[in-house]
């Protein structure tokens, strides 16, 4: 359903579509001729009267007119016709910039052979001297034609039945509501797909505004993206060289884009004036800095940009929103834990030195390190506790349920948008093949669906492909797994330097230090690597030839999050569920990994750690992307603005075309870095979240800033982009329910393996009663006489322990002495046992809980179900009348005497 605004009154009539039109036809095909339609039809849509086409050409408004002395003008020199896109380039000199030129000349004459009309801006024009424009315009016909060749959907009657659920709290205003008087509501449309038989059945009212800016440039685009610039001699007419992308690619043109709208600064205050254009809109109701809180214009937005990136707002701010709820819960949970550490008997027996505190540790290392006193580990006992909980465990399972919510929620959602958007049958009807693949691909076939011959890909390519793909990403994985053992290896070697310190402060904070500096290096390693992956990624996509851009853009994020995900959260679940489960114990210590002892945990465990890795590793990750984002445009629009006013004299116009040729360019990958930044974060939030209950308040405070910072590099910062079609938010949907998937697990065992909960709640509950104190309990007792050579601490710092026979170390087994001394004790089966039970209904509940909501959330609301039925039975009724009218036409021309 297109939100237009479009009024039903009366309209130009359409132009009926050649006989022999093809899908796409070749470059010079002539216009089809115009035909009247009567201005009513069965049914009862109002339609048009027919006009010449070429009156209506120049029939425009004198709002529309262009000034070519303002340089805000977004027209031909002629004040008519509207620039649709342009083409810029900075001649040079030489042998390569003849053919450059033999290249433009080729290509502009094959699009003015398509309909296009072009207007040149030599270099003497613009403001620094060194640019040429080439301003493109396209007229009725060309927008009419490729807009039924794209089924593009047009309004096609007023939706007549719009459901509104008023409640209590939609009829309270809120100060996050947008501005009414500002902010007006495009009427609804019903919409069908266009077409020129049936023009006069759609709500025409006048041939300027019936498409869209973003429509116009769309289609022009389309013509651009097909249109050739050179002919080999001997190949075929399907091989010929083409494409805006492969004419840039080869330096021909600097850049190609649409215009934005106008300046999105104005003197006077939009509350007093209005909005100047769509871009001032946007920018004082979405990208200024103190709007943070209000709703995003979501129908304005795709309108503006499209439907692609109107979708990952809508996508941004609903996650963003959904963060609320648990940032809350989250916070709550860490605050339960600051203000009952101080009343947790574990940790206090463990700072006392009277009670656990005076436990004689065994060494955390070999040679260097000494025995040490149990309560040296006061400070990061307390530091876990703030997290590792009891509450820690509900907020786990109120994260699994959340994320079960926000997919389900999100999922009607887009459905809605799907269908408010006219994207619904986008990918199965409307998406069309790649240029890149009809260009790389020989091999021709037949369509079973159109009867048409297209390029083609054999199974038998497609298999070695993927298989050569699936090598070289095994390879890539594994590097990434080898810089994390380096870590590991950094991290073992630096805590036994810093346990063998003369220093106190350093020996009690070594393993803090190790762990933060460790992830420091972890996220610049993470940052390096993704350069690397990124331009792996575009090369095994591009060599697997996907025939259209959303299966392209499907296997490129599949890879590309494939390595990241290993990349950033390798380090983490090594933290979580490896670190001090492979050392063996004293007297047997595991030296497989390059002859060194593996790192062991504190006694108060591993999660404080995993906590530190975390947070660095995302907030050190965020900070860096909002640092890039947000000076690295300004700095570059400033610059290029800068050197072109200081080239020419101010009797010069600064054109429009020439301020958003100096904005930054969109990211080749569109969209890419934008998801992936927000579903790793994802992955923070729900993974390890019973490790970090902070987590989901970070990435909320984060996405506040996100949006707007996003929404700021969007108006001000970037050219205009082009106004892409996607029918929702493509493979990120899988993955984030990939994500729910493994999170419920981590999170599960996250609590029974890594944090004391289990451990903590069998002595609560059995052990109580036999052992006063809970570290007495957890820690095993060791004879030093049984030291393995290379282990035995260093002599000249145990004369502060004195005369030292045993000590003790993290783990549940028999004391020295027993008939099976050092075996796994009968507690440590009785935990094992606990911590299996406590995974077993912590999946389970959750996996049924997750059920019950599917079950009991449909996925398509009731409303939105009603209005596609309802369109879809005014498109029926569109065909038949059609039908109608062309028979009683036949009929009526059949009646007519013969001359």
């Amino acid at each position: 359903m297109s939100h237009i605004g479009f009024e039903m009154q009366n309209a130009d009539a359409g132009v009926a579509p050649a006989p022999n039109d093809s899908l796409y036809p070749t470059i010079g095909n002539s216009a089809p001729n115009s035909v009247n339609h009567s201005k009513m039809n069965p049914i009862g849509f109002e339609a048009a009267e027919g006009q010449d086409n070429d009156a209506t050409e120049t029939k425009v408004s004198l709002e529309h007119k262009g000034n070519p002395k303002d340089d805000d003008n977004l027209f031909f020199n002629n004040g008519v016709d509207r620039i649709d896109y342009i083409l810029a380039y900075e001649p040079g000199t030489g042998e390569e910039e003849t053919i450059k030129e033999k290249r433009r000349e080729y290509f502009e004459r094959e699009l003015e052979k398509e309909g296009l009309k072009l207007e040149r801006e030599d270099k003497t024009k613009s403001k620094s001297g060194k640019v040429c424009f080439v301003k493109i315009h396209a007229s009725w016909d060309v927008l009419t034609k490729y807009a039924e060749l794209m089924h593009m959907h047009m309004p096609l009657a007023k939706n007549d039945m719009k459901i509104e659920f008023d409640t209590c709290f939609s009829k309270c205003p809120t100060p996050f509501d947008l501005d009414k008087d500002i902010v007006k509501l495009d009427d609804d449309y019903f919409t069908a797909p266009f077409s020129r038989m049936r023009m006069h059945q759609f709500m025409i009212k006048d041939r300027d505004s019936f498409f869209s800016n973003a429509k116009r440039s769309r289609i022009v685009y389309e013509i651009l993206s097909r249109a050739t610039y050179e002919k080999e001699e001997g190949v075929e007419e399907g091989r010929r060289k083409f494409g805006i992308k492969k004419m840039i690619s080869n330096e021909s043109y600097d850049a190609a884009y649409p215009l934005h709208d106008g300046k999105y600064l104005s003197e006077h205050s939009i509350l007093t004036r209005g909005k100047k254009n769509d871009r001032h809109l946007l920018y004082e109701i979405w990208a200024k800095w103190r709007v943070w809180y209000k709703f995003q214009p979501l129908d304005h937005i795709r309108n503006y940009f499209g439907e692609k990136i109107g979708i990952y707002f809508a996508w941004l701010g609903y996650y963003t929103a959904m963060l609320i709820p648990a940032a809350i819960v989250g916070l709550i949970c860490f605050i339960y834990g600051c203000a009952t550490v101080l009343q947790d008997i574990p940790t206090a027996e463990l700072c006392d030195k009277t009670k656990s505190g005076n436990f004689t540790m065994c060494p955390l290392c070999d040679k260097r390190c000494s025995y040490w006193k149990l309560q040296d580990s006061c400070s990061y006992s307390r530091a876990t506790y703030l997290f590792d909980n009891p509450a820690t465990v509900f907020f786990a399972c109120f994260m699994a349920l959340w994320a079960s919510f926000f997919h389900e929620l999100w999922k009607r959602k887009q459905i809605e948008l799907e269908y408010e958007w006219d994207t619904a049958d986008f990918e199965q009807e409307e998406e069309i093949p790649r240029p890149e693949f009809e260009a790389q691909v020989r091999r021709l076939r037949t369509n079973p669906v159109t009867k048409k011959e297209e390029p083609y890909v054999p199974l038998w390519s497609k298999t070695i492909r993927y298989f050569t793909t699936a090598s070289i990403i095994f390879f890539s994985l594994c590097v990434v797994l080898g810089a994390v053992f380096g870590v590991i290896l950094y991290r073992i070697i630096i805590t036994a330097v810093l346990y063998s310190s003369e220093e106190f402060l350093l020996r009690s904070r070594s393993t803090l230090v190790a762990s933060a500096t460790a992830a420091c290096i972890n996220l610049v390693i993470i940052l390096v690597l993704n350069q690397l992956y990124l331009k792996i990624g575009l090369l095994l996509t591009n060599m697997e030839q996907h025939r259209t851009e959303t299966e392209w853009e499907d296997a490129f994020t599949f890879k590309m999050f494939l390595f990241q995900f290993v990349n950033y959260y390798s380090s983490i679940f090594y933290i979580a569920f490896f670190k001090g489960r492979f050392i063996g114990r004293p007297g047997a210590y595991d030296y497989n990994l390059f002859g060194y002892r593996q790192e062991e945990c504190d006694p108060a465990g591993c999660l404080i750690e995993l906590c530190i890795q975390m947070a660095i590793i995302m907030v050190g990750k965020q900070a860096y992307g909002n640092f890039k984002e947000i000076l690295l445009p300004k700095i570059m629009v400033w610059f290029r603005s800068r050197s072109a006013k200081n080239d020419k004299s101010d009797l010069t116009v600064y054109t429009r075309w020439e301020q958003d040729f100096n904005l930054s360019e969109m990211p080749q990958l569109g969209l890419f870095d934008e998801y992936l930044e927000m579903v790793i974060q994802y992955g923070f939030v729900t993974i390890f979240v019973a490790a970090f209950p902070l987590a989901p308040l970070f990435a909320l405070l984060n996405n506040i800033f996100e949006i707007r910072i996003d929404a700021y590099k969007f108006v001000t910062a970037w050219k205009r982009p082009l106004a892409v079609r996607a029918q929702d938010i493509g493979i990120w949907y899988g993955i984030l329910t990939g994500i729910t998937a493994i999170a419920i697990v981590t999170n599960a065992v996250i609590i029974a393996f890594t944090s004391e909960f289990i451990p903590r709640m069998v002595f609560k509950y059995f052990y109580s009663n036999q052992t006063s104190q809970y570290y007495d309990f957890s820690l095993s007792t060791f004879n030093v006489t049984q030291f393995q050579s290379q282990s035995i601490p260093d002599q000249t710092k145990m004369e502060i322990f004195g005369n030292v026979t045993t000590c003790r170390y993290r783990d549940f087994r028999n004391p020295p002495g027993s008939s099976d001394e050092y075996d796994y004790s009968v507690v440590f089966w009785h935990i094992l046992a606990a911590r299996l039970a406590f995974i077993v209904v912590f999946e389970n509940l959750t996996v049924f809980l997750t059920w019950l909501i599917m079950y009991l959330v449909p996925d398509m609301p009731y409303a939105v179900k009603l209005q596609m039925l309802r369109e879809k039975y005014l498109v029926k009724e569109a065909h038949f009348a059609s039908e109608t009218t062309k028979q009683n036409n036949d009929e009526h021309r059949a009646k007519q005497p013969y001359y």
